[in-house]
């Protein structure tokens, strides 16, 4: 579903000229030239990035906020705000160190412009270039922004939902408020570590990197191009998180109360 708005984040991300003029524009220029399938380029490994990280950020999430109420107190009374963002972000910084290579060839195949490029051909260029360390190229910008990621999205969502859920009842008006609510907080505070951390993965596998890693990618992108340019891609950020976070809890939600139903405890 929210595919075409990472594709277009990503190649908004890369450009240091000004190739596209914004997201609208680079929607019809990757339409027109490229044809309307390409804006689903990196779909498979899209999709094996997100089951597999998501499936195993919110199978530790509970078991790791459980953990931070021990440690910082107050389990009695229920988790606070601040224990929800910790362990969100905690779960999704595990998660993402396990399956990075996953986003590594995903931001290649989209980045590509022209014929389809395939995951196999990524991956051999990436391993004849950099070895395995290079499907890990990144990582720690990555993990910064998974954490703040998974960190708005789990803890706020989980957050919002209970200031939500005693006013609206516990159904599908309060779980899309607190999607939405948890996709507008993700979109702000990650998009900075999301651009360096996609330039530096989309240069996995080539000769020269521009940016040595994490800290010398944010200060040069700050010098040579300007504080704004830590934004790029910041509205199909929102967008698709806002579509993304209200798809995926809805769904969520449903499955797990459908599940419940089918296979009480005990």
């Amino acid at each position: 579903v929210t595919l075409p708005t990472d594709v277009v984040k990503v190649r908004l991300q890369v450009q240091s000229t000004g190739r596209y003029r914004g997201f609208a524009d680079c929607l019809q220029q990757t339409a027109r030239n490229e044809g309307v399938h390409a804006l689903w380029k990196g779909l498979t490994p899209a999709l094996v990035r997100q089951v597999c990280y998501t499936s195993m950020s919110l199978v530790i999430y509970e078991p790791i906020r459980g953990f931070y109420g021990e440690l910082l107190g107050g389990k009695d009374k229920g988790p606070s705000y601040f224990q929800r963002l910790c362990a969100g972000g905690t779960a999704g910084a595990l998660a993402i160190s396990v399956f990075n290579p996953a986003e590594v060839v995903k931001t290649q195949v989209q980045t590509h412009v022209g014929a389809n490029i395939t995951m196999r051909e990524v991956a051999s260029r990436v391993w004849v270039q950099d070895g395995l360390l290079g499907f890990w190229a990144g990582l720690e910008p990555n993990v910064a922004r998974t954490f703040l990621v998974n960190a708005a999205e789990l803890g706020t969502y989980d957050e919002a939902k209970s200031h939500l859920v005693p006013v609206l009842g516990d159904g599908f008006f309060a779980h899309v408020a607190a999607s939405g609510i948890a996709g507008f907080s993700s979109a702000c505070v990650s998009t900075p570590a999301d651009v360096v951390k996609t330039r530096l993965m989309n240069a996995a596998g080539e000769d020269v990197k521009q940016y040595r890693g994490m800290l010398h990618g944010f200060s040069q992108i700050l010098m040579q191009e300007g504080v704004t340019a830590l934004y790029k891609g910041f509205l199909p950020i929102c967008i698709r998180k806002l579509l993304w976070c209200s798809a995926f809890f809805v769904s969520y939600e449903k499955i797990r109360a459908a599940v419940n139903a089918s296979y009480p405890a005990g």
